[in-house]
């Protein structure tokens, strides 16, 4: 018999503290020291030489020298005539149910009256200008343009870019013609052929054209970063943070299954190879209470992984730390374990799954049930795909409209609101030696609020007493 693919991690017996169970969490080892190093160079480069520096770092990592950094409008309508009708009605679908949910996502101005004369008021305001980033690599990926571009239409915001690596096999430096008929299907015609860390360093500072065809500015600066990426995507925009928003700095996918003994170990292996076909690091944790469901899901990878098409991928991904089947006393600490590792995609797979569903505090999205399998998610089932990995669903939430969205409070108080407080704040920023913050209040409302001496009597004929 063939060794089992995933490792064990047994739970059983073990009354784990806080700190004991996150610790014992699979994870994938990222170093970003080295990122770092090589990626700092790239955004010093772009920011100083502009369209010149990212030809230069297309031809050297996506060996293609695009002749236009900015797509032309007609090749982006162009790839929608040439799509595949299967392939166009999927995308159309997709964008159909994403929109559908991110309408019900707007979030909604209110106000709240404290006293006569006394209003503050909270507004959503949609971010400016924003550049989205769909990454190449592995695999093309349509369904992302879509993640990003709709919630981000549905907010309001007035400008977006796309920036995706130009397709190896095109001789113009164009991207994948997928993607750009996907942009074409949601309108948006602001497109570039700029991949990797250069892709990010080109949105957070702008670059200045080097060819007649980019014009005086090729690119204007964003106001935020949003969508996945490698390493050095990640490690981009982690260093342009401190000036220029980000959604997140993404590691690896992953997935994480509760299953009881009601659940079916094929679907179960098929989940999890799914999503270790991604790549090498991703993670891919099943949590359960039955060690014959476990040793079910071990004989199914055996017989389903040299069968999918990147094999040798997908176990590496099964087979690395990141990975493992956990092994618990039972449904509660199934769930436990599941709330510590905090999957950015989380399946249930139990006899009650809403009872579970209720019980999950940290996840990046919960898919309820055997019908409601990640790839859904992924392409159509109209929720995001764009998710908080590494464990980082502990307290941050997936992409959404409101990424896209700042609340702004207005505060409306008219002459007799801030009378009625005056006295109040005055005496609230004295305590913290802040005197002239108390000094600003009186002024409207006494002759001389430096004269301490007289403070007091003035407040009271203001009627501030």
């Amino acid at each position: 018999m063939s060794e089992n693919i995933m490792r064990i991690i047994d739970l059983r017996g073990q009354n784990l503290s806080r700190a004991e169970l996150l610790a014992a969490m699979p994870r994938a080892a990222m170093g970003t020291s080295e990122a770092t190093d090589l990626v700092r160079p790239i955004l010093d480069d772009v920011k100083e030489r502009g369209a010149a520096a990212l030809r230069d770092f297309e031809e050297k990592f996506d060996h293609v020298r695009p002749k236009n950094l900015r797509v032309p409008v007609e090749a982006i309508k162009d790839a929608l005539t040439t799509l595949d009708p299967e392939v166009r009605a999927a995308i159309e679908e997709s964008v159909r149910r994403a929109r559908a949910v991110a309408a019900n996502q707007v979030p909604k101005d209110f106000y709240t009256d404290l006293a006569e004369g006394a209003r503050v008021a909270e507004r959503w305001i949609p971010i400016q200008r924003v550049g989205l980033y769909v990454p190449g690599g592995k695999a093309v990926y349509p369904s992302s343009v879509i993640m990003n571009a709709v919630p981000a239409q549905a907010a309001g915001v007035e400008s977006l870019a796309i920036a995706t690596p130009p397709a190896r096999d095109n001789e113009e430096g164009l991207p994948n013609k997928t993607i750009l008929a996907t942009c074409a299907i949601l309108g948006v015609d602001e497109v570039y052929a700029v991949g990797g860390a250069q892709a990010i360093a080109m949105f957070a500072y702008g670059a200045k054209g080097s060819e007649p065809q980019d014009g005086d500015i090729l690119c204007d600066p964003v106001d935020k970063i949003t969508g996945p990426g490698n390493i050095f995507v990640a490690t981009a925009k982690s260093l342009v943070s401190a000036f220029v928003g980000i959604d997140a700095v993404a590691g690896p996918t992953e997935i994480g299954i509760i299953a009881d003994e009601t659940a079916n170990p094929s679907l179960l292996a098929a989940d999890l190879i799914g999503q270790a076909e991604h790549d090498e690091l991703a993670g891919s944790v099943l949590f359960t209470d039955s060690t014959e469901i476990a040793d079910k899901v071990q004989e199914s990878l055996k017989y389903r992984v040299p069968r999918t098409e990147h094999a040798e991928r997908v176990h590496t991904s099964l087979s690395g730390t990141q990975s493992a089947i956990v092994l618990t006393d039972g449904l509660d600490q199934s769930i436990d374990a599941a709330n510590a590792y905090a999957a950015e995609h989380l399946e249930i797979q139990t006899k009650d799954a809403d009872a579970v569903v209720k019980r999950i505090k940290n996840a990046g999205a919960i898919f309820r049930g055997p019908y409601s399998p990640v790839p859904l998610g992924d392409y159509m089932s109209g929720s995001n795909h764009v998710l908080p990995t590494g464990g980082t669903a502990r307290f941050a939430a997936g992409l959404g409209v409101h990424t896209f969205m700042k609340p702004v409070e207005v505060i409306e108080y008219d002459e007799e609101g801030l009378k009625a407080l005056a006295a109040r704040i005055n005496a609230f920023a004295v305590s913290e030696d802040l005197p002239a913050h108390g000094e600003c209040v009186l002024s409207r409302f006494v002759k001389d609020p430096y004269d301490k001496a007289t403070l007091r009597e003035q407040e009271k004929e203001a009627g501030l007493r």
